[in-house]
């Protein structure tokens, strides 16, 4: 089997959802542990104006200091052409644009309509093409699977907005459970046409554990052979502009159902959970989740299903 990416995704989604600050020396120390315990992609931080999200105000000095961890790739969000040229000069691997096929969303979260947000997009693809050419970007697309403000979301407008933002010239799309209404047959239906769609534009997923279907709708998309996935540490995050939404799956849970079903994500569970114990000391009063950190791995087990 081809070796699965876990894209973590804490560093950014998750501290930008709760109202601590942690210390960027603290940050800096969590994500080494986290490229030491085998993540190979790790986003570190949303370039918005700190005066919106004072837990971002370190973006830049976060992701020079991630471009010096051997081996990893850095990513960040950017919700518009300022953010992406301040992660673009400070050296991201790759910039994430949050697009949401909701326009209510949309409105909520970085207050642009559907045709303001694909005019950025385009904006800085062009940027990206002109002055930096070795940048990957990212549309993720929110509230795929179903949105708070409005409810359901069919197929057809996801693949609208999909086929859109490819033509844009962005490198990959992915679908974002931005709710966490996704169920596996829904996961299996989309994510098959977007592959069918978008060719090697079809990117990852980005699931939510609201309805507690995470991990499940994980199993779903292996099944139909996606093989990226974002998960946070602790399941700490959620979308604040999607009312009732909880975190993000966990990344300790996830590696630990994928490694017992046999696949590789080239992650050591143990050094992940020690990763985990930095955050609970930086941030001693929030809370964490996920059922591996609580009860431990099982006695003798082997990584990948191996006897």
């Amino acid at each position: 089997m081809t070796q699965l990416l876990i894209s973590e995704v804490a560093p950014r989604d998750g501290l930008q959802s709760i109202k601590s600050i942690m210390p960027t020396a603290e940050k800096c120390r969590w994500i080494s542990a986290l490229a030491d315990a085998g993540l190979k992609e790790i986003e570190v931080a949303s370039f918005v104006p700190a005066k919106l999200l004072p837990q971002m105000a370190d973006a830049a000095e976060l992701l020079r200091f991630a471009r010096g961890i051997p081996g990893l790739h850095v990513a960040c969000l950017a919700p518009n052409l300022k953010g992406a040229q301040a992660a673009f000069e400070a050296g991201a691997h790759k910039v994430t644009m949050p697009v949401s096929v909701s326009e209510a969303h949309s409105l909520a979260n970085v207050r642009k309509t559907h045709a303001q947000i694909i005019d950025e997009v385009r904006q800085v693809v062009q940027l990206r093409n002109q002055r930096y050419p070795g940048v990957a970007i990212e549309a993720g697309l929110s509230t795929a699977f179903g949105c708070t403000l409005i409810g359901a979301i069919s197929d057809d407008e996801v693949m609208r907005m999909a086929n859109t933002v490819a033509q844009c010239g962005v490198d990959e799309v992915g679908l974002s459970d931005t709710s966490g209404y996704a169920n596996p047959t829904q996961i299996r239906r989309l994510f098959r046409r977007l592959q069918s769609e978008l060719g090697d534009k079809a990117g990852g997923a980005h699931l939510h554990n609201t309805m507690g279907l995470g991990l499940a709708n994980v199993v779903a998309a292996l099944e139909v052979d996606v093989s990226t996935f974002d998960s946070s540490q602790a399941g700490i995050g959620g979308c604040p502009y999607a009312p009732g939404a909880t975190g993000n799956i966990v990344t300790e849970d996830l590696v630990f159902m994928l490694e017992a079903m046999g696949c590789d994500t080239g992650i050591d569970l143990d050094k992940l959970l020690a990763a985990r114990d930095i955050l609970a000391g930086a941030l001693p009063n929030e809370t964490l989740y996920g059922y591996t950190a609580a009860a431990g791995l099982p006695k003798n087990f082997s990584p990948r299903g191996k006897a």
